[in-house]
């Protein structure tokens, strides 16, 4: 059965940086495109980026774009988003998932997340 554990969320100031870590079991990581997704308070849950089975091709929401880096360790079946410049607006839990499109209407289920709280 396919699982994802998501970790790295914190409080952190604004123009501070994070690193968050998804960790995959059950289904071979490396031949899975895989995503990032955010859900704000009172928001509906939004793509933030995703990355092809090598690591090679990235795709960033432009609200994130040149302050966020995705990447991944198909060795350790391991996901990464390195956040820099964060602003309160990128406030939310952060999701990883296989990727199955941009949509989150298009996704059957969701790890639990890690919160994320930019805030002075």
């Amino acid at each position: 059965q396919a699982h994802v554990m998501e970790s790295g969320g914190n409080l952190v100031q604004p123009g501070g940086s994070l690193r968050l870590s998804c960790v995959a079991s059950g289904f071979t990581f490396s031949s899975y495109a895989m995503a990032w997704f955010r859900q704000a308070p009172g928001k509906e849950r939004e793509w933030v980026s995703h990355l092809d089975t090598g690591g090679i091709t990235t795709y960033y929401a432009d609200s994130v774009k040149g302050r966020f880096t995705i990447s991944r360790d198909n060795a350790k079946s391991t996901l990464f988003l390195q956040m820099n410049k964060l602003k309160p607006e990128d406030t939310g839990v952060y999701y990883c998932a296989r990727f199955q499109g941009r949509t989150p209407g298009n996704y059957g289920g969701w790890g639990q997340g890690t919160l994320v709280t930019v805030s002075s």
